[in-house]
């Protein structure tokens, strides 16, 4: 049996968590529990090893063209220190991956994209670096990556921070000296709350004492430690999309509700020719949010129904912590995806009623998520 990779957050994981297989990856599925890691992030402050995700520097005086020719989105709009969430696509469209990308200056980017796909998005982006003065570096195991999160989020990293972490907005990234030691973070993450992704500069996988002082002392100053188990539930209340779940390389992003994130403008970009066709002619299903009526939660692949007729399938689903309710991700035929269209999914042997809702997310946003800390 092959051995697990493992992160620069590993010795903690042994010590404290409870490990599990993920992606080939040595990760925690949880810590204390998934329902009290969950409202921690919901109420207070989460903190999440995201080592295992990819992060590359783009670099070169074509670096801008480059990014622009295998997204869907603008790097050319982007001003330094911004970042921008896009998809790379194939020349029919489908998906090879979400990723976000930050500019460092017009030379310079960081990109992130999927644990799961790092040895696929790298040699994507080398394949299609041809002909463009870039050069690609994988720096996944020499910068750590931490993910803090939470309506408290702030409160804790100034607490080891001199610099003023507020000041950093959305969807931006700043220079930061946290506990003494340099890195980046980003006001990004996965749960729909407001919080930093941090990037930890120049700590070797083999050399990880740097990225454990940063994740302990942010333990120690009020952020819980959570596993794979939250991040996931976190990600679904706020209507997020998985790769491999609601994307993938037979997804195009039409109909993954991401047709925000293409920018027909642009000259030329990989999967332009087919996504215009997919506009034109139109798609046969939509991504929509479920949320059921009676008891009973929902799973990767339980078949969603209209009274005797199969309609669709579920991507993602679980129960809410937050709305103690089932809730899920799914696709419908277009027919089906106006908000309160009454819909049912097979759990089992038994057709659970619930119906189409707004998931974006699926939470009230006037009493949880961003809105509340603006």
């Amino acid at each position: 049996m092959m051995e697990l990779k493992k992160t620069h957050i590993y010795a903690y994981h042994l010590e404290n968590g409870n490990i599990v297989d993920f992606g080939g990856y040595a990760m925690p599925i949880w810590y204390e529990g998934i329902i009290p890691e969950h409202h921690s992030v919901r109420n207070s402050c989460g903190i999440f090893d995201t080592s295992h995700m990819g992060r590359v520097w783009a670099e070169g005086p074509d670096v801008v063209k480059f990014l622009d020719y295998v997204v869907t989105n603008d790097a050319s709009s982007l001003s330094d220190s911004k970042g921008l969430y896009t998809v790379m696509c194939k020349p029919d469209g489908g998906i090879i991956d979400d990723l976000i990308f930050y500019r460092v200056n017009n030379e310079k980017f960081l990109v992130v994209y999927n644990a799961s796909n790092r040895k696929k998005d790298f040699e994507w982006l080398n394949k299609n670096s041809k002909g463009f003065k870039v050069k690609l570096t994988d720096v996944s195991d020499n910068v750590a990556m931490i993910a803090l999160q939470g309506p408290s989020a702030v409160q804790v990293l100034q607490k080891v921070c001199q610099t003023d972490v507020n000041s950093i907005k959305r969807f931006h990234l700043a220079e930061l000296n946290i506990s003494e030691e340099d890195c980046l973070a980003a006001r990004t993450g996965y749960t729909g709350e407001d919080g930093f992704e941090i990037f930890v500069i120049d700590s070797p996988l083999e050399k990880p004492e740097k990225a454990l002082k940063i994740w302990n002392k942010l333990i120690e100053n009020g952020a819980k430690p959570c596993g794979l188990g939250a991040r996931d539930s976190l990600r679904l209340e706020a209507g997020l999309w998985l790769y491999g779940n609601e994307i993938n390389e037979d997804t195009n992003p039409i109909e993954a509700g991401l047709k925000w994130t293409i920018k027909m403008n642009k000259n030329y970009f990989i999967g332009k020719k087919a996504i215009q066709q997919i506009i034109e002619n139109g798609i046969q299903r939509n991504l929509v949010g479920l949320m059921l009526t009676e008891r009973g939660i929902p799973r990767h692949g339980y078949e969603i129904f209209d009274g005797e007729k199969q309609i669709g399938i579920v991507t993602s689903g679980g129960m809410s912590p937050t709305l103690e309710a089932g809730i899920a991700l799914g696709y419908v035929p277009p027919d089906y995806k106006k908000v309160g269209t009454e819909i049912s999914v097979k759990i089992r042997n038994n057709f659970v009623k619930g119906k189409v809702v707004k998931h974006r997310p699926f939470y009230d946003e006037s009493k949880y998520g961003w809105k509340r800390n603006k």
